[in-house]
């Protein structure tokens, strides 16, 4: 009976030690009170909690996140009444604090964003808060960090997730960017329309200057070939030139080798007079030379008809 007693009470003293063991995993750390009062932050490892004495108050992540807030009203400087919805990112720094710095620390954040927001937005006018979120970004994540520091926390970013004004600023805001997209299609096809005028008259140009060209080189190809056909007519009219006066030179050589006699000259002189008698030429001038060498030629033909017996 002893034994079956020792034995339950051991088993209960293993549960309650093993209950007791605690591991605690990356990037998380637990907050352990004693006795109601803060004793100590655990982190990554195994540890041993009293029982009944210690207990974790909190389990703290120590990640980077992620609070999306739900759109919150706010009114510009013009009086113009917007939704905008925030997104924050922030991470724990400090379990302790984070523990004890403040009830519901989330719905702290959320009421701080909302408030901050609606100062920064307050001293905008409409048209200017459209336009400045890395500001109004930059302003809440530097008054946010600020503020929750006592807490344990570190805001790293705020993002302005949507800014969503009136319906009526909605419709004027299309028909403006409406607007705008026809201006800017406008200008778009003017200028498209002058490059393309602009193309036309630089190839016009283009094919002008090489007609001219073309027309250029035509005249000079003309204008050489009439020249070297002037050349070939002049050295062919040259070379027919030197060939009578080679020829002529050549006649005179001979008869001067030749030796020949006055009377001999004044017969081929005669031969010369006869061919030009066969022209058309209704008078010719003989020179005395040759009339007296025809006279002689005249006679020695009348002697010799008379001596010629076939006469009888």
């Amino acid at each position: 009976m002893k034994f079956i007693v020792f034995s339950i009470l051991l088993v209960l003293l293993l549960v309650l030690i093993i209950s007791n063991i605690v591991i605690v995993q990356q990037s998380r750390a637990y907050v352990l009170e004693r006795l109601g009062a803060f004793r100590a932050v655990w982190g990554v490892g195994i540890h041993l909690k009293i029982p009944f004495i210690e207990r974790v108050a909190k389990k703290v992540s120590l990640k980077e996140q992620v609070a999306d807030f739900p759109p919150q009203p706010v009114i510009t400087k013009d009086n113009v009444t917007m939704q905008i919805d925030t997104v924050i990112y922030f991470q724990i720094t400090d379990p302790k604090l984070f523990t004890y710095g403040v009830e519901q620390p989330m719905n702290a954040i959320e009421n701080l964003t909302a408030t901050t927001l609606r100062n920064i937005i307050g001293d905008m006018e409409l048209d200017q808060s459209l336009t400045s979120r890395d500001i109004i970004n930059s302003r809440m994540r530097a008054i946010l960090d600020e503020a929750t520091d006592p807490w344990g926390i570190k805001v790293n970013r705020v993002e302005l997730k949507n800014i969503i004004p009136p319906r009526e600023i909605q419709n004027a805001m299309e028909k403006q960017m409406k607007a705008e997209r026809e201006r800017r299609e406008s200008i778009l096809q003017a200028e498209g329309q002058k490059q393309s005028q602009i193309l036309v008259a630089e190839g016009e140009k283009q094919s002008a200057i090489l007609e001219a060209d073309a027309a250029k080189q035509a005249a000079i190809l003309k204008a050489e070939g009439e020249k070297e056909a002037r050349i070939m007519a002049a050295e062919a009219e040259a070379l027919a030139i030197m060939k009578v006066q080679q020829a002529t030179a050549d006649a005179l050589r001979l008869l001067n080798e030749a030796a020949p006699s006055s009377a001999v000259l004044k017969l081929r002189a005669l031969e010369a007079m006869e061919k030009v008698s066969d022209g058309k030429a209704t008078k010719i001038i003989i020179p005395s030379e040759i009339q007296g060498l025809a006279g002689l030629a005249a006679g020695a033909k009348t002697i010799f008809d008379t001596e010629d017996p076939s006469a009888d």
